[in-house]
């Protein structure tokens, strides 16, 4: 079966983008310098079967967030990602709508933070994306718990441990900066629908959001238990990129510690189970 435009050209681009610039170790035969299907899956946070149809041509309708995940997975630069967008059928986001797109200057640096668990969000502190150390630290995350307001009030939450006050201080700061999120973009009808389902389905978010809570995102120290290395407290920085509303989510460990060594070991064994489920086509 022909491949579409769209298919061909993920395609194309996969093949250029090695995988040790995504952060993913290399090793084994590799028949092509670019990345492997699983791996372009993996980081865009998609299922192996949907990147091979669409490279086949057998999914032609792929979403916005599908064509705007695969364009940072790949490293697109603006032109790149509008015509990604533009032979999907699509109109890349724009003034108005929050932003989601991580310019290569800010992709360069999380590159060559190989060793340190590192997240991207947008805005709605909705997940655009993440490295292989920090899916190995967190967990891997799909469709609606991308999302961290949705994902604490709705979803499974997360393996950080809280304390009542902490969970508290958590989810006022997310609110807080949800609501300021909204008054910045009024017209993106996605992050509408996102504040209309938690605050129609969590009593908790409504009661927060009504009542002009306010709060704020700190620095912190997080007890993260992992169910393979234990339990990691690590210091947790959330850093804003000027002029895109990004955020970027920085975990370390303190120097000789045991925090340390266990966050090296999952350096191993996480980032490497990570590529070898990809590989058995599990998305």
């Amino acid at each position: 079966m022909a491949t579409t435009e769209f298919g061909q050209t993920v395609r194309r681009w996969r093949d250029r983008v090695p995988p040790e610039a995504a952060g993913l170790p290399v090793g084994g035969h590799r028949r092509a310098a670019g990345l492997r299907r699983e791996e372009l899956a993996l980081l865009a946070g998609i299922s192996v079967d949907y990147v091979t149809r669409l490279e086949q041509g057998r999914a032609t309708n792929p979403s916005e967030q599908v064509v705007e995940a695969l364009g940072r997975a790949l490293r697109l630069n603006a032109e790149e990602r509008e015509h990604l967008f533009r032979v999907a059928g699509l109109v890349a986001p724009g003034i108005g709508t929050v932003p989601g797109y991580i310019t290569a200057s800010v992709q360069r640096m999380l590159d060559r933070l190989t060793g340190t668990p590192v997240a991207v969000s947008d805005a709605a502190w909705t997940l655009l994306l993440a490295n292989p150390l920090y899916t190995a630290l967190m967990g891997e995350r799909h469709g609606k718990e991308r999302n961290g307001a949705w994902r604490n009030f709705l979803g499974s939450g997360s393996r950080v441990r809280h304390t009542p006050e902490s969970r508290r201080a958590l989810e006022t700061a997310v609110v807080s900066d949800l609501r300021a999120t909204a008054s910045r973009y009024p017209s993106d009808l996605r992050l509408r629908r996102l504040i209309a389902d938690l605050r129609g389905n969590s009593e908790r978010f409504a009661k927060l959001w009504d009542s002009g809570a306010v709060g704020h995102q700190e620095a912190s120290r997080k007890t993260i238990d992992h169910p393979q290395v234990g339990s990691l407290t690590l210091d947790c920085d959330v850093l804003s990129v000027a002029g895109s509303d990004l955020r970027i989510m920085v975990y370390t460990a303190e120097p000789g510690t045991e925090d340390a060594e266990r966050l090296a070991l999952l350096a191993v064994i996480g980032t490497q189970a990570l590529v070898k489920v990809a590989g058995e086509g599990v998305g």
